[in-house]
Formats: structure tokens, sequence, C-alpha cells
């Protein structure tokens, strides 16, 4: 059985599919490219396909990965492509590359992620992130199934920064100001960079977070984008390529 490990995205207005509908929408996919899948044994065979660490719904992504089990063995470049004309604009598979290495889930350390604060002057998220990285704690609450739950946001946060927006990096910001073209109002922009750990951290967590510790109020809701995930280089705090070590791994030629 030859495995792949695909890389995709959720663009646009995508981010809001869930991930049972992007099963769904993959699994249609599979199908309609006539990818020779693997099967499950048992008496309700599924197709060998496992997800991981999927962005929650409403989240934009360019760094989600899955991996296919095949029956045959096929070229990954042009499965790839197969299966991004197969699925809707916005959920667009990126990368592939076949399996080579194992342990592919305990690569994927921790996420980096872009949000954009709509209303927020850059020079207060600026005061607000000194404040959140000169905690040693900040517990926040999250409602869950079971109840509210309190934790720590701060120790899960590798990285922190306001950055600057740039037109080409779709923030939509005119040239040389901190305003928003659309709406004329100031727009921040935040690049955070977070472990993976148990509780998970996620944005909407810091910003409870960046709430508590400098009253960082939006005044709308952030949009967010995970940009990558993968190992997390402690010394500079950003987020490498979990697919490079089966890249590295593939015979010459």
């Amino acid at each position: 059985m030859q495995r792949i490990r695909l890389r995709y995205t959720k663009r646009g207005r995508l981010r809001f599919t869930s991930h049972r509908d992007f099963q769904r929408a993959f699994e249609r996919a599979l199908r309609r490219s006539a990818v020779p899948m693997a099967y499950s044994a048992g008496f309700t065979p599924h197709p060998k396909v496992s997800y991981a660490n999927a962005a929650p719904t409403g989240v934009a992504s360019e760094a989600e990965y899955l991996e296919i089990g095949l029956a045959a063995v096929r070229d990954p470049e042009q499965l790839r492509a197969q299966l991004d004309e197969s699925l809707p604009a916005g959920l667009d598979v990126i990368d592939a590359v076949e399996v080579r290495t194992p342990n592919f889930v305990e690569r994927l350390e921790a996420s980096e992620w872009l949000v954009r604060l709509d209303g927020v002057e850059p020079a207060e998220a600026v005061q607000a992130v000194r404040k959140f990285l000169a905690e040693e704690k900040v517990e926040v609450e999250r409602r869950t199934k079971n109840g509210v739950r309190v934790f720590d946001a701060r120790g899960a946060v590798a990285a922190l920064e306001a950055v600057e927006p740039q037109v080409d990096g779709g923030t939509d910001t005119a040239a040389g100001t901190d305003r928003d073209v659309r709406t004329g109002r100031p727009c921040a922009i935040l690049r955070l960079v977070v472990r993976h750990a148990t509780p998970a951290v996620r944005p909407d967590d810091v910003l409870s977070g960046l709430r508590a510790t400098a009253d960082l109020a939006p005044p709308v809701p952030a949009e967010v984008t995970r940009l990558a995930q993968g190992p997390l280089d402690e010394e500079s705090g950003t987020v490498t390529d979990p697919l490079a070590l089966d890249r590295a791994a593939a015979p010459a030629g």
C-alpha cells in the first residue's frame, strides 16, 4: 500500500466549512478522481484517510494535513492536481509527498497564525502584546461541553508580535497606512505562534488573554488564518515544514 501526505487550504468563505463537511467533500473528490483507495477491513469498509489537527470552523488555513492509503501506486504530484481540480475553489490541495517517515503527527508541534483585528489601532495592539508577554501566566476561561474550563494561555505562546500590514499579504490595507481600504477603519495585524499542548490553546484564547491583561477588545470578531503548522524552532520562534523529512528521504531522481 502506498501512502500519500497532502497539504490543503481553507480560504475565503470556505473557512466556514466544518471538518465533517470537508471530509464529505474530500471523499467526493476521491471518487471523481478515480483514486485507487485502500479500504479498512470489516463489515463497513472505509477509505483509509487520516486527518491531522484540523483548524476550527470559521478559521482560514494555509496548512491543513491529511494522509491517504492507496491500493495502487500513483505519482504524488499528478494525484495532487487531480484532487485539487475535483475540490471547490478555496479547498485547494497545494502539496503532496509519498510517506517515507513515521510519526508525522508528532512533528506538528506548533501553529503560526495571522490575526487581523479590524477597528484596533496598531499602537494599541503593540502595547497589548507587550503587557501579555510580560506576564508569566495568563488564565482564561473557555466553555466546553463539560462546563467552563480555566487554563493558562501564556505558557503555550512561543511568539507574539504586532506586524506591519502588507497589501500583498492579503490584509487589504492602503499602502503606507494602518487603515483598511474596505472600511477606512484602523487595522492591527498580529503574528502568533502557539505550541500544540493539552489543553489546546487557540488564537481566540490568546485574544481572551489580551483582553484580560490589556483590555484589548476588537469591535468586530477577529479574522484568523493559520499560515503554518509543523516543527517549532524554539530559538527563532518559527514553524518549519513537516513534509521536509519525507522529501529528504525520497530516492534521488
